[in-house]
């Protein structure tokens, strides 16, 4: 039985999440900040449709990333050595998760309503929500958003317009998580994009262990660019393919 959240109610044991819709743990009216962030404290995250009740997951298998099993093709590689493009973060959140928000191709729907945008909004302003941004000739050419606890990254969107800029940003992301000692990147649902680069599927009892120590590990990540050591790593084979 699916169960409704209100006020200050805790969310259920992960192990009373449905088999079918899989990995749906609880609904609820609205996401306030603090049932938003509480739920990344316990590896759970929300995804529903506009003007449908909250959806709250907990997927089990996990589609995670470990930074140092990291592939990168040749292709994004020599991508990677140009100069034609600069890495920020946080510059520009709002717009990052706007973009994300848009239709794509044929696709008009989106679950990134403005209901989702405001509370994300919401985390970034408290630090604990950043965007990795490629910015190409001045412009925003692509990028990601997602939330950041103690040891651990949970990605949330990309998007992309300019080719690979989304990929440069991705890269960035795991190589700037990866010198700091960043356990997992939590990838959420199974997607052969992200599978590609490493991603793979753990045990939801597995990464719920991983989460609760790394969310308490450390006090988290810094959030300042350094491109240059990118490209280095990039030219010495570091973020290997």
């Amino acid at each position: 039985m699916l169960t409704w959240l209100t006020g200050d109610d805790s969310f259920p044991s992960l192990d009373r999440a449905l088999s079918e819709p899989a990995g749906l743990l609880a609904a609820s009216l609205d996401i306030p900040t603090a049932r938003l962030l509480r739920a990344y404290h316990l590896g759970i995250f929300p995804w529903y449709s506009p003007g449908q009740p909250v959806l709250w997951w907990s997927p089990d298998p996990r589609m995670v990333l470990f930074p140092q099993e990291l592939h990168l093709p040749q292709s994004l590689r020599k991508r990677l050595r140009r100069t034609d493009y600069d890495i920020r973060i946080d510059s520009a959140f709002a717009d990052v998760i706007a973009a994300c928000a848009a239709p794509r191709g044929t696709d008009t729907g989106t679950w990134i309503s403005d209901e989702i945008q405001t509370a994300y909004c919401a985390l970034h302003r408290l630090g604990h929500a950043h965007s990795i941004e490629t910015w190409i000739g001045g412009e925003l050419a692509g990028g990601l958003y997602g939330v950041s606890l103690g040891g651990i990254f949970f990605g949330e969107s990309m998007f992309t317009r300019h080719t690979d800029a989304s990929k440069i940003a991705f890269a960035y992301l795991v190589h700037h998580l990866a010198n700091q000692g960043c356990t997992l990147i939590d990838c959420q649902m199974q997607t052969t994009h992200l599978a590609r680069f490493g991603a793979r599927l753990i045990p939801r009892h597995e990464f719920t262990t991983i989460v609760q120590q790394a969310v308490h590990s450390g006090t988290g990540f810094t959030w300042e660019v350094n491109a240059e050591l990118l490209t280095r790593q990039t030219e010495q084979g570091r973020l290997h393919g």
